[in-house]
């Protein structure tokens, strides 16, 4: 049997349709590697191990029976294929934590759409991965379990809202996962573990936003190692009445055409939260901008505007879902300090101040998008720092380098660390437009760093296909 660790999502997915790999062969081969190195590394919350080898053992079945009746044809794109949700994601008969210590965690009752699609793909879950709490932050620490580790350095994060998943994705425990995106939680991730980012724009993949998503920003997207593998995921997430010319994965190896890209370094947190590019982020866009121009690109400066009412808009459409969340009151103490303060602001909030935002953000969204049609994708990089040190964001709880004292347990200070970590994420999900992180570089320490690219409405596939030729470049 060829060996599993070295094997891409897509030659697996191949190796389970054939036969050479069976289902249980593959669960079993992933549970170890979880099993070795979880408690180090933080990725996985809850690991369910015994459903996830009878589940292979029926996926295993299945083809057998599809074999001896001569309609293998008629296997599930993803089948045999393990993979991990989020812990914002319910799966049914497993607790959905939220990461917070707050709620009471009980087993979902049933699947919820993104984990119920992916089934029907074939896809084997192994558990769940660890989130902030009610996924509301750029790193993945909270009071249900031990943060989530970069696999590229212990001591940092894995980023968030989807830190587990990409941790789970970067150290091999998973081939690939679906994360959910509402102001980064893909890219952001993504960036810091090195991985292929995508989130699809608005409406594409048909689940992934929750609750208290008024303004529509949370989407559904791959997270991968490589293009390809992300391409496969992505065919199964989105509705087969919907692909286009084959799907993505038959098609991620072409060449898009020449494209205009427009290189932009302003963000609408720069106002109230001026930031700065560190070199090694500055290394890897120049990396990526003379690889695209390799790959036959324009790459040229794009000035873009940004309404300086944003923030604050932003923020209040975000947090607004926090403020309605079912706690009990003696509970609330168990909330982390950024979520209790950001919540008891929102319940002092009117309706109508949240739909003024929420207009202000609809008009924000043409106004932007307007501006990027100028160009064909938009780029920049992923993030403005290497990958941040545990505890970093949240006064050193768990590093061991705290803050000063008058910041520790800060929400604001807290919260403009992530603004100014991740200052060109969040604007693309109130556009509802497609983005991707692609790695590009490696720092001499060995962090990863990424580019971003933000295409126009439809351009899932062609920010797949310009990942696949930098990759191969």
């Amino acid at each position: 049997m060829r060996d599993l660790s070295r094997m891409s999502a897509v030659e697996l997915r191949d190796a389970l349709a054939s036969g050479e790999v069976s289902a249980r062969e593959a669960t079993g081969h992933y549970l170890a590697a979880i099993e070795s190195r979880n408690k180090q590394l933080g990725a996985f919350v809850t690991v369910t191990a015994d459903r996830a080898l009878d589940d292979a053992a029926a996926a295993d079945r299945l083809h057998a029976a599809l074999v001896k009746e001569g309609r293998l044809d008629e296997l599930p794109l993803l089948h045999g294929m393990p993979t991990a949700f989020k812990d914002l994601t319910d799966v049914a008969g497993v607790p959905t934590t939220h990461g917070s210590a707050a709620l009471e965690h009980k087993a979902a009752p049933e699947d919820g759409a993104l984990a119920a699609g992916l089934k029907m793909r074939g896809v084997i879950s192994l558990g769940k991965t660890q989130v902030p709490e009610f996924g509301l932050t750029a790193y993945s620490e909270n009071r249900v379990a031990p943060p989530s580790r970069n696999p590229h350095a212990m001591g940092r994060s894995s980023g968030g809202s989807s830190g587990g998943s990409a941790a789970a994705v970067a150290a091999g425990f998973v081939p690939f996962a679906p994360g959910t995106d509402g102001g980064g939680s893909i890219r952001i991730p993504a960036g810091a573990c090195g991985l292929v980012g995508l989130k699809p724009g608005r409406g594409v993949v048909p689940s992934g936003a929750g609750a208290g998503d008024a303004a529509k920003l949370v989407v559904a997207g791959p997270l991968a190692k490589t293009a390809a593998d992300a391409a496969l995921l992505m065919d199964a997430l989105v509705p087969r009445d919907q692909a286009r010319d084959g799907g993505y994965l038959a098609n991620v190896g072409r060449a898009p055409k020449p494209l205009r890209i427009g290189l932009s370094l302003d963000s609408p947190w720069a106002g109230i939260y001026p930031f700065q590019i560190e070199e090694e982020a500055m290394d890897a866009l120049a990396l990526g901008i003379k690889l695209l121009e390799k790959a036959g690109h324009r790459v040229g400066e794009a000035e873009i505007r940004y309404d300086n009412r944003y923030p604050e808009a932003f923020t209040t459409a975000w947090t607004a879902g926090v403020g309605s969340a079912r706690i009990a009151p003696r509970r609330e103490a168990l909330l982390t300090p950024l979520t209790r303060t950001f919540r008891r602001r929102a319940q002092q909030r009117s309706a109508s101040k949240v739909n003024e935002a929420l207009s202000f953000l609809r008009q924000f969204e043409h106004d932007t998008i307007t501006q990027y049609s100028n160009w064909d994708m938009i780029l920049m990089p992923t993030l403005t720092q290497t990958p941040r040190p545990i505890g970093w964001f949240t006064g050193g709880g768990h590093s061991g380098e705290p803050w000063p004292s008058e910041w520790a347990g800060d929400a604001d200070e807290d919260y403009k660390r992530q603004c100014q970590y991740a200052p060109w994420s969040s604007m693309v999900n109130v556009c509802g437009l497609p983005a991707i992180s692609i790695p590009v570089h490696m720092t001499p320490g060995g962090l990863p760093m990424g580019i971003q690219l933000i295409g126009r409405p439809g351009s899932e596939l062609p920010l797949l296909q310009l990942a696949a030729a930098l990759e191969s470049s």
